[in-house]
């Protein structure tokens, strides 16, 4: 939609939010709101904060955008009070910012895990398979002690709050240089993907060669679902900043990466929470004496949940960026 026509088309609206909240705030001090006043403010603000997201996406940093964004936070200042303004972001961040950034990506984080799950089963299967490939990965007797020892060793080689603190930060860093390396057009993270895939196969694969399929799946699903999902979510967003690089459309390339940038800031701060969830289950229900089962699936239920969560936030979050 052309600017002048979002502009003429809203700007009613926009009139109209501003003169509710200023009728709000002079209200609040001397009574209560009535239903109706302060159901017309809430619409006029869910409306307009559309709009802003819609600015945000096709305009930029465009005027109109500083003075919608001016207009929603005054509106959710008059509406919610100062004290709750916080609460109000957070909420706002994990039930439209976050899963409206991922699901955004969608496509990206789908090639992000194909990166990293077709290597991972194709090097899986053929050591399986292979025993030329088994010879040039180990020695036999190392196999053997990784299998049969090291692996499950290492989710319990240290106290489980240390240890889940040490994976928290590794999983990070492994999340932001997926996402950094996105900057050299994609190529950095399509390395990282593949690499980090490549590891997967060759332990899975050493697991089955060796007999000790189950094993292996029980100790790698209950937290390797999330965690892997997230490498995904943020190798996808490296994606679709590199390819804003690639094909910036009708903008520059400085132009088209710094949008894509901006609005993948979201992916990489809700993902902290997922890696600490993960981290949590890798540091207390991994190594726990819970039954196999139990363990997968509390795995398999976080999975789950991030997934519902992320898709019906997600698309909800979307739906306010069509033109409205």
């Amino acid at each position: 939609m052309d600017i002048d026509q979002f502009i003429r088309r809203n700007e009613p609206a926009w009139q109209r939010l501003s003169e509710v909240t200023r009728l709000v705030r002079s209200r609040r001090s001397s009574r209560r709101l009535s239903g109706t006043e302060l159901n017309e403010t809430i619409e006029l603000y869910q409306r307009v904060s559309a709009h802003l997201s819609y600015s945000r996406t096709w305009y930029g940093d465009a005027p109109i955008t500083s003075r919608l964004t001016g207009l929603v936070g005054d509106a959710r200042a008059a509406i919610y009070g100062p004290g709750d303004r916080v609460g109000n972001a957070l909420f706002r961040f994990f039930s439209h910012d976050f899963p409206g950034a991922v699901w955004r990506a969608r496509r990206f984080v789908l090639i992000a895990a194909m990166l990293l799950l077709i290597p991972a089963i194709y090097v899986g299967i053929w050591m399986t398979f292979s025993d030329s490939a088994l010879d040039a990965a180990a020695p036999s007797a190392l196999r053997e002690s990784y299998v049969q020892q090291d692996f499950a060793d290492y989710y319990s080689s240290q106290p489980a709050a240390e240890f889940s603190t040490q994976v928290l930060v590794n999983n990070i860093q492994v999340s932001f240089l997926a996402y950094a390396m996105g900057i050299f057009a994609g190529v950095g993270t399509i390395v990282v993907l593949v690499v980090n895939g490549l590891g997967i196969g060759q332990a899975g694969g050493l697991f089955h060669a060796a007999g000790e399929a189950p094993r292996f799946w029980g100790l790698i699903l209950p937290h390797g679902l999330i965690e892997i999902t997230a490498v995904c979510v943020a190798g996808g967003a490296g994606l679709q900043l590199g390819w804003a690089l690639v094909s910036p459309g009708d903008r520059s390339r400085s132009e088209a990466v710094a949008h894509e940038g901006r609005h993948s800031v979201p992916v990489v701060v809700g993902l902290i929470l997922v890696f600490i969830i993960a981290g949590l289950i890798e540091g207390f229900v991994t190594p726990s004496p819970l039954h196999t089962s139990t363990r997968v699936g509390i795995g398999v239920a976080v999975e789950a949940a991030f997934v519902l969560y992320v898709v019906g936030y997600g698309r909800r979050a979307e739906a306010e960026l069509d033109p409205p």
